[in-house]
């Protein structure tokens, strides 16, 4: 590691947590922060005497980054719990405070259950796959609605419907591939940060943690203890530091490729339902009258399914995301007919 940007890093993550500390209404998290930020500064001193030896000159005064103050800004006007994604990408630790605040994983007892509470059970793939669902629904039927209503035959329409398929689904993909991939660089980057200090100052480490769990309601002798033992073993050590401070899981930063694929399967379903009449041999206005009964039925199904994650009455919300799949439909149709044009 370079010690003198290791120092920047930390003087910088001490400023962010008092800068935080200010901001956080919950004393108990805001005494977290201040805790942290003292700890950040020590560590910091760690750095700058490495430094020293290697000859090394600190870019002294210490000055935040434009990105650290724009966080710190918004987390003053919005709420730290507002920006914890901002927040996670500027490595601020004990973000699992606030997780534990909202009624998130319970502390461990002992060291074989550490990790235990954050197992995912596929739930967050199950939703993606349905709001891609409804993404392709929504966004094709209207478009071939908006083709129709502007008056043009039944292969325009079907080839726009066709092109409207494969641009969406690869726009979702890409999106979703930068995405991930760009989210997993940065999560691999902090993971390993938190490996070199936990090799360079086990016992510092351990204390952060301490502090984290001390915040979430453990008792300080038993918070401390439990840290030192863990730092004992330094995978275990690095895989609860990932999860408590930095709220991330080692094992699921995912797939880029998976996501794409994922992306672009569940947008290509939805988008094809309107389309299975016009496979199907039938033409306007016939074709366009099953497409969008398809649609709508599509529609109040993938409202129904969502849910599962809001807790609201299916019919409810089948009916909801129906009204809104109508409006854009319509809306769309209507601006193609006022165009007029024919372009069969």
């Amino acid at each position: 590691m370079d010690p003198a940007n290791s120092w920047s890093e930390e003087k910088q993550s001490a400023w962010l947590y008092r800068a935080l500390a200010k901001a956080e209404r919950d004393p108990r998290i805001a005494a977290l922060f201040d805790s942290l930020a003292d700890a950040a500064d020590e560590q910091a001193g760690t750095w700058e005497k490495a430094a020293a030896n290697a000859g090394q000159a600190l870019p002294l005064p210490f000055e935040p980054t434009p990105r650290a103050r724009l966080v710190a800004a918004l987390a003053r006007r919005l709420g730290p719990r507002r920006v914890k994604p901002a927040l996670a990408a500027l490595k601020v630790r004990g973000l699992s405070a606030y997780t534990a605040a909202l009624g998130g994983h319970l502390l461990p007892t002992d060291l074989a259950q550490v990790g235990l509470s954050h197992r995912t059970v596929g739930g967050g793939n199950l939703r993606a796959a349905i709001f891609g669902v409804n993404d392709g629904l929504v966004s094709n039927a209207s478009l071939i609605l908006g083709v129709v209503g502007a008056q043009a035959g039944t292969g325009t329409v079907l080839a726009t419907g066709i092109a409207g398929l494969l641009a969406g689904a690869l726009s979702m993909a890409a999106g979703e591939y930068v995405s991930v991939r760009s989210q997993r660089e940065l999560f691999e980057y902090q993971i390993g940060l938190e490996a070199d200090e936990l090799k360079q100052y086990p016992e510092a480490e351990a204390e952060e943690l301490a502090l984290i769990y001390i915040a979430r309601g453990m008792p300080a002798e038993q918070a401390r203890s439990f840290a030192h033992q863990l730092v004992q073993n330094p995978k275990q050590a690095l895989d609860v530091l990932a999860r408590e401070e930095l709220g991330l899981n080692p094992e699921d930063l995912g797939s880029p490729i998976g996501a794409a694929v994922f992306s672009f399967s569940a947008f290509t379903v939805g988008a094809l339902v309107p389309l299975v009449p016009f496979f199907a041999g039938s033409a306007l206005p016939q074709a366009a009258y099953w497409g969008t009964g398809l649609a709508a039925a599509g529609l109040f199904g993938t409202g129904a399914a969502m849910s599962l994650f809001s807790g609201r009455n299916p019919w409810m919300g089948g009916l909801r995301m129906l009204g809104i799949g109508a409006l854009a439909g319509a809306t769309v149709f209507l601006i193609g007919r006022l165009i007029g044009v024919d372009v069969a």
